[in-house]
């Protein structure tokens, strides 16, 4: 059966996916902490390739090979939930005390589910002049978008309800709860 709709875009899957595993009460299917920490695991494993490769472009691009990337592997953190974290440290950076650029993957012990987060990331520099330029930010919108809305439905506790898309239409269609 052909649909007339788009495919979603990435960040889009990935919030129904996080939206669902909300409304479900599981991670991937785990509903124990012990299975959820199972998930985070593969999914810490998963990410190394991409992460790596992402810290590697800034390096190669932005830092002429100064830098060096290390992943901690999965470990736990002082409260006791997983964590694994890769990290670019360069001389210019270490000797200005500054924290290393950072891609974190964590679960920690008071989340349903783990999260993905920065060493400091809060602001995008903005230097948009022209129709291009705007397009090369397509990703970095998604994200920023993606990220403000998975915020909002944790500021109201999870409530996953506050997102159309995961609330049937009316309570015979299955489409949004399946």
């Amino acid at each position: 059966m052909t649909t007339d709709q788009p495919a979603n875009p990435a960040p889009i899957d990935a919030l129904l996916r996080h939206f669902g595993d909300l409304r479900d009460g599981n991670q991937f299917g785990h509903v124990t902490r012990a299975g959820k920490e199972s998930a985070f695991a593969t999914a810490a494993e998963l990410l190394d390739a991409p992460a790596t490769r992402v810290l590697e472009e800034l390096n190669t691009h932005l830092l002429r090979g100064t830098g060096q990337v290390d992943a901690t592997g999965l470990h736990r953190d002082e409260r006791g939930g997983p964590l694994a974290a890769w990290l670019l440290a360069w001389p210019e950076q270490r000797a200005a005390r500054l924290a290393p650029v950072s891609i974190i993957a964590t679960y920690g012990t008071g989340f349903h589910h783990p999260h993905l987060r920065g060493a400091t990331v809060q602001e995008w520099p903005l230097n948009v002049a022209t129709p291009e330029h705007a397009e090369e930010l397509v990703p970095v919108l998604r994200t920023i978008a993606a990220g403000d809305l998975h915020n909002l439905v944790f500021q109201t506790g999870g409530d996953w309800r506050i997102i159309p898309a995961m609330v049937p239409e009316n309570p015979h269609d299955q489409k949004a709860s399946a």
